[in-house]
């Protein structure tokens, strides 16, 4: 192309470069994550405080309509790694749906999208090493060293912890979630084994079990249809994390293979995982029985005599808030080492250690993290709530992301600019459609959740104004970086050519609605 010409070139023949280009982001990553590693991360990566803290006070308020919530929940959480999956195979980035969102619909939307899941991870990180905090505070009935410990101190501990683990190489991370993961699903494991022993065989104490626990006390809406709905998004937030198996795809061997071999499993695990131990405890005991300031497997657990349960469910309690701080380190890493390399990020966040660990990356979202211990320092009784109800926006955000690329990549496969791999999210983009519904209705639901869901809300009257800041400030980086490079400057999302100066301010113009 001549440096006068403004013609574009079309699509079709720009897969190749555009993938080399978009592939970049991920140089210098070491692919230090094998299929034993991805499957445990599949099976139990995302099994959080949600599910072994939280439930309690959604079977509580809810009542076995909980385990139905569950199961809607979670198969809109399968569509989305599905979609997510598909985009995986077209080409694997550790910079996930952010990169795909880049490809896709552009700058703007990939600094968008970017930074909410930054936030949700950022503000996430300060609530588990909140909430490990609070856990480790338990055990002061047991010691009064422990007790001793001022809450800010364990989270401060906790956070220097996990983050120099995290600044060794992906291959620790990956061992310490396969551990992590392992610990989370051999204790549900263990519950589900005596649960079902116990609603065919009985109770050893002569307590009634089974489906008549449920029909007895109300059926399975004893609070109405309108208190299950209010518990949809807490739900939701359960399953949050699903996609780091998608971030994880940058870095793993064969991932094209390995992936969805991974995603496969998802719809088994959300069965045995999140619906079954659900629907056991609804089986094992009146839903009154349960309490939000406990955790339901220690009710359980405590009802037939088992003492121990306690400590060693805290423990585990731990665990999932562990692995949840880990995983979020890892993944704010790579989003922000790619959104670092595209300019809309720090400098700084692209760097990369001898190990091939986004260093920069990680020690951001640590900076914000190390806030959470002075908020653990101010307010240690209210730090959590503060930070668990801003993340949730993030956690939206990148699932509409997901769905929206792959929408965009279906519609655009079509027309002939991609060709879609064999492993495709099924009936889409219906599904797609269905999944961009889902999330809406469960906004609609976060806004009419006074007052906490509102504020949650209220809150983007703080971030947008930023968000739009932010994007001034960067803007000139990210058209430069965009410009130098094939594709992801045009009207279309690939480029065959690199473009003229001309096509350059003509594709700017575009994006900026000018």
């Amino acid at each position: 192309m001549s440096s006068k010409s403004t013609i574009q070139e079309t699509p079709e023949s720009a897969s190749g470069n555009t993938k080399e280009f978009l592939a970049a982001e991920d140089q210098g990553l070491h692919k230090g994550l094998g299929a034993r590693q991805l499957q445990m991360i599949a099976i139990g990566g995302a099994i959080g405080t949600g599910l072994f803290l939280g439930a309690g006070g959604r079977l509580q308020s809810a009542g076995p309509s909980l385990f139905i919530i569950y199961g809607i929940c979670g198969f809109f959480g399968y569509l989305i790694l599905r979609s997510l999956g598909e985009l995986v195979c077209h080409r694997p980035s550790s910079g996930s749906f952010v990169s795909y969102t880049r490809e896709f619909y552009g700058e703007k939307a990939a600094y968008v999208s970017g930074w909410l899941y930054w936030l949700n991870w950022a503000m996430t990180a300060i609530a588990d090493a909140t909430a490990i905090a609070i856990y480790v505070k338990w055990f002061g009935h047991y010691s009064d060293f422990v007790a001793s410990i001022p809450q800010w101190v364990s989270a401060l501990a906790v956070i220097a912890i996990v983050v120099a683990t995290n600044l060794i190489s992906v291959k620790v991370f990956g061992e310490m979630e396969f551990w992590f993961s392992l610990i989370k699903v051999a204790a549900l494991v263990i519950f589900l084994v005596v649960g079902i022993i116990f609603v065919i065989f009985g109770s050893p104490n002569g307590s009634p079990t089974g489906f008549q626990l449920i029909t007895d006390h109300g059926g399975l809406f004893p609070a109405g249809g309108l208190a299950a709905l209010v518990v949809v998004q807490g739900v939701v937030f359960a399953y949050a994390g699903i996609e780091l198996v998608g971030t994880t795809s940058g870095e793993t061997r064969n991932a094209e293979k390995v992936i969805p071999k991974a995603i496969n499993t998802v719809i088994l695990r959300i069965a045995v995982f999140y619906v079954g131990p659900v629907l056991l405890l609804c089986m094992l005991l009146p839903y009154t029985q349960y309490s939000e300031d406990e955790s339901p497997f220690v009710t359980f657990f405590a009802s037939i005599g088992v003492d121990a349960a306690g400590p060693i469910m805290q423990l585990v309690v731990i665990t999932a808030a562990l692995s949840s701080l880990n995983a979020g380190l890892y993944s704010t890493g790579r989003i922000m080492h790619s959104m670092s390399m595209a300019g809309s990020a720090p400098k700084f966040a692209s760097k990369l250690n001898k190990s091939g660990v986004p260093f920069g990356g990680i020690l951001l979202t640590a900076a914000v993290a190390l806030l959470g211990v002075v908020l653990n320092y101010l307010v240690p009784e209210a730090a959590f709530e503060i930070v668990l109800n801003i993340s949730a926006v993030g956690t939206m955000a990148s699932w509409a992301a997901i769905t929206m690329s792959h929408q965009k990549f279906v519609k655009l496969s079509k027309l002939g600019h991609y060709v879609r791999p064999k492993y495709r999210a099924p009936f889409a983009p219906f599904t797609n459609w269905l999944t961009v519904g889902f999330l809406v209705a469960v906004m609609v639901l976060i806004a009419l959740d006074y007052p906490v869901g509102t504020y949650t809300l209220g809150a983007m009257l703080i971030i947008i104004p930023l968000l739009v800041i932010g994007w001034f400030v960067v803007r000139g980086r990210v058209m430069q970086i965009a410009a130098e490079r094939e594709g992801i400057t045009g009207i279309y999302p690939v480029l065959a050519v690199r473009p003229s100066v001309e096509v350059q301010h003509m594709n700017q113009d575009h994006r900026e609605g000018r």
